[in-house]
């Protein structure tokens, strides 16, 4: 590097007229200088004054960059003519880096740079100089400007704005294709020298691409490059200022370059041949496999159509493309039948969807292949002979008239035998059936088309040798009509004719209505069923009727109805015909016709009485009665008087015992211990079921030793009530229930307090309070008649 800077020192030495290596001074010109004589003006002192020619020239300093010495680096040296060498001149130096950067010698007027300067943060500086007498500060020399340039040295490389450049060229390209430009700048001065001039070069990614020396356009340098081959390159661009020359500096970058696809493969199948199976039961739409040709390229250049060219099956499969995956799926186009075909062949083609003209020679861009599908036997269902049956019969039919039949056959080759059967859910009234082996449906019951019109069965077939292989058709029966209804009064009609109607007057307009369904349409005639001399029915032939007064007047006191026969029959075969009774009630009305009152009884009604007045009374009555029913009632219920009046009633709550006893059986319920010992019942008793006026005592038993026999001891005690003055009549009910031993607190019910033999004293219960009277008054008065 210092042999350079020398090399270039001395370069600008040679090149430059001004430059001194040693001092670059504002010399006075060698040649005589002109006067200017200007108009003589006398001056303070009378002399004349003349205008002289400037004493000093200034030029431009030039200095070298990145100085590398160790002294301040000396940049050139200003001089005066004034200045005399006796130190009476000052030099003063202002401007950029004045002071700083660059200083000035007082004295000699020698200018040095301070520091090491770089051109490429500043180029030029600008600065003034000046020269004044040292003892009165006035300048002897006006100020002048002067500039310092420095001068580049080719301290800088070239760089390029990215580490790495990314690229891509389609595959196929030819030579020559622009693949991307890359740029270098130097920071060097372009207008000094070649410091600035760059060279691009490439390093690595030959023999592939290439670049432009001048422009760093990277192309490509071989023909047909195949991404199927190779897809990433990495090539090293390097650029070197100096014009390439050596001892420039340079600078490299990365350009990672991708080959884009192109659509330069056809796609291909990897088997010729390929085989698939489907069973025959597989329905409409079924997949059955899938078929795939491989494409080297990607994207929309691999996108593969399928079709089926040719083959025997064409009519019965059916090929989809799928894109995500790019197969081509098989489907079932049609049912398929084991019986009928077992194997097909096709012949399917992948073609591209987007092919690139510049590469039709390399086509072509399609393939084809063999596919063969085998059916496989499946047992199948029965298959009927209709997709559904209709049949028509009349309702008159006899019971199991047979009105059709259906056909089923096993489609495989064991052709197993079918068993038929109804579906009960779609009869349930079960009016049909069929034969089990030959598909006959007939009646089992009377059909009747005025309450179900159609009936719409299912017909099952089952294989008998698999039961599981069922098959259903639907089998609709309608039901033809039969003229086996005969026409009746479309309505109930409520007829009444005037006492003042005239003859040949209306009074009634019939019609009527039929359940049968004539092919023809419904067709009714009216007629009498006896000729009548006071009505008449007159046939408007549009299937109703008019009936009409025959006599002038009727009386409801005579006659306060009539029945009138009328016969409706129809037109159909056979002919069925009714007779329908009209009630014709004579009806009070008034001189327009319109019906006042129909009843013989109104008449015997006191003038002015009206209906709502009937009922008015009627209400009263009914309320009446009701009320004698609820006196009644309650005068009975105050018949049934309790025990007690009063109304402190010392009773609170009844409480009823109904427990049945266990029988026989029940050895918890007695102990019949107690019959051998009735010395465990307590003496001086007195018998509830008579009355104690004669106070018997009681006998003593002896007790039955333990082995006396059950039905000895009841003979025995039999006896002794037989002899028993105190025992019941014959006819009475004496209840034997032992309850045990009693309490030691003894019973507390009130009514077994006079079998004691002490005398009780019920004085305290008047002292409980008035609720407790009625008790005082009846145990009371009870001990003093007992005492008299």
């Amino acid at each position: 590097m210092t042999i350079y800077r020398v090399l270039l020192l001395f370069l600008l030495w040679v090149c430059l007229p001004n430059f001194s290596s040693t001092e670059m001074l504002f010399r006075r010109t060698s040649e005589p200088q002109t006067k200017v004589v200007k108009p003589r003006t006398a001056g303070r002192d009378g002399k004349v004054l003349h205008r002289q020619k400037r004493g000093w020239m200034w030029n431009q300093f030039f200095l070298l960059e990145e100085y590398t010495g160790s002294d301040y680096q000396y940049v050139g040296k200003l001089h005066s003519d004034q200045d005399k060498g006796d130190g009476s001149l000052k030099y003063i130096l202002s401007g950029d880096g004045a002071g700083t950067l660059f200083i000035i010698d007082e004295k000699t007027g020698d200018i040095h740079a301070t520091r090491r300067i770089d051109r490429e943060e500043k180029a030029f500086y600008t600065l003034r100089a000046q020269a004044i007498n040292r003892r009165t500060l006035r300048p002897v020399e006006p100020e002048s400007e002067f500039v310092i340039k420095i001068h580049d040295i080719n301290d800088n490389e070239p760089t390029f704005p990215e580490e790495i450049y990314t690229a891509s060229v389609p595959e196929m390209s030819v030579v020559g294709t622009s693949v991307v430009q890359v740029t270098a700048t130097d920071a060097d001065d372009p207008s000094y020298g070649n410091s600035a001039r760059v060279i691009y070069s490439i390093l690595q990614g030959q023999p592939y691409f290439s670049v432009e020396p001048e422009t760093g356009i990277i192309r490509t340098a071989l023909p047909n490059m195949n991404r199927e081959n190779r897809e990433q390159y990495q090539v090293v661009i390097q650029a070197k200022d100096m014009g390439g020359q050596m001892g420039g500096l340079s600078g490299t970058t990365t350009v990672n370059i991708t080959l884009t696809d192109v659509n330069d493969n056809p796609p291909r199948f990897s088997q010729n041949t390929i085989h698939l199976r489907v069973p025959e039961s597989s329905p409409v739409g079924t997949a059955i496999g899938s078929v795939k040709a491989t494409d080297a390229d990607t994207g929309k250049n691999a996108e593969i159509e399928y079709r089926i060219i040719d083959g025997d099956g064409t009519d019965m499969f059916d090929i989809i493309t799928q894109q995500d995956t790019q197969e081509g799926i098989l489907t079932v186009k049609k049912p398929l039948d084991y019986e009928s075909r077992r194997l097909y062949t096709l012949k399917v083609e992948a073609e591209n969807t987007h092919v690139d003209p510049r590469f039709y020679y390399l086509g072509p861009f399609k393939d084809t292949t063999i596919v063969k599908i085998s059916v496989e036997d499946v047992d199948e269902p029965p298959v009927f002979s209709r997709s559904s049956y209709l049949f028509e019969v009349h309702e008159d039919i006899e019971v199991g008239t047979i009105i059709g039949t259906v056909m089923a056959r096993d489609p495989d080759s064991a052709s197993s035998p079918i068993r038929f059967s109804l579906d009960r859910h779609t009869d349930l009234d079960r009016i049909f059936n069929i034969h089990s082996g030959n598909g006959s449906i007939y009646t089992s019951k009377p059909l009747d088309r005025e309450i179900s019109q159609w009936h719409n069965l299912s017909v099952i077939a089952a294989e008998i040798n698999n039961p599981k292989e069922t098959t259903r058709v639907a089998v609709f029966v309608r039901i033809l009509d039969v003229n086996d209804n005969a026409p009746q009064f479309a309505v109930f009609y409520d007829t009444f004719v005037c006492e003042n109607a005239r003859p040949g007057q209306l009074i009634q307009t019939i019609s009527a209505v039929d359940k049968d369904d004539p092919l023809g349409g419904q067709k009714f005639f009216f007629s009498l069923a006896a000729v009548n001399p006071n009505f008449t029915v007159q046939d408007n032939e549009d299937n109703t009727a008019r009936i009409l007064t025959r006599k002038n007047g009727f009386s409801r006191h005579e006659i306060s109805s009539y029945l009138l026969p009328v016969v409706i029959s129809d037109n159909d075969y056979p002919i069925q015909s009714s007779t329908g009774t009209l009630t014709i009630r004579v009806c009070a009305c008034d001189s327009q016709g319109n019906m006042q009152s129909c009843s013989a009884e109104a008449l015997l009604l006191p003038a002015g009485l009206s209906t709502g007045a009937l009922i008015a009374i009627l209400l009263c009555i009914i309320i009446l009665l009701v009320i004698v029913v609820l006196f009644a009632a309650l005068k009975r219920q105050r018949k049934k008087e309790p025990l007690i009046l009063s109304k402190e009633d010392i009773r609170d709550n009844i409480v009823s015992y109904n427990d049945e006893g266990g029988g026989e059986e029940d050895t918890q319920a007695f102990d019949i211990g107690t019959l051998r010992n009735p010395a465990v019942i307590e003496d001086k008793k007195l018998r509830r079921d008579i009355i104690p006026e004669t106070l018997f005592i009681p006998r003593r038993t002896p007790s039955a030793p333990d082995n006396t026999d059950v039905r000895d001891f009841i003979n025995e005690r039999l006896k002794e009530h037989d002899i028993d003055p105190t025992a019941p009549p014959y006819d009475s009910l004496a209840t034997y229930a032992y309850e045990g031993n009693d309490s030691i607190a003894e019973s507390l019910s009130s009514l077994e307090s006079g079998t004691t033999d002490g005398d009780q004293n019920y004085d305290y219960l008047r002292e409980w309070g008035p609720r407790f009277n009625k008790l005082a008054e009846m145990y009371g008065g009870g001990e003093s008649d007992k005492d008299s």
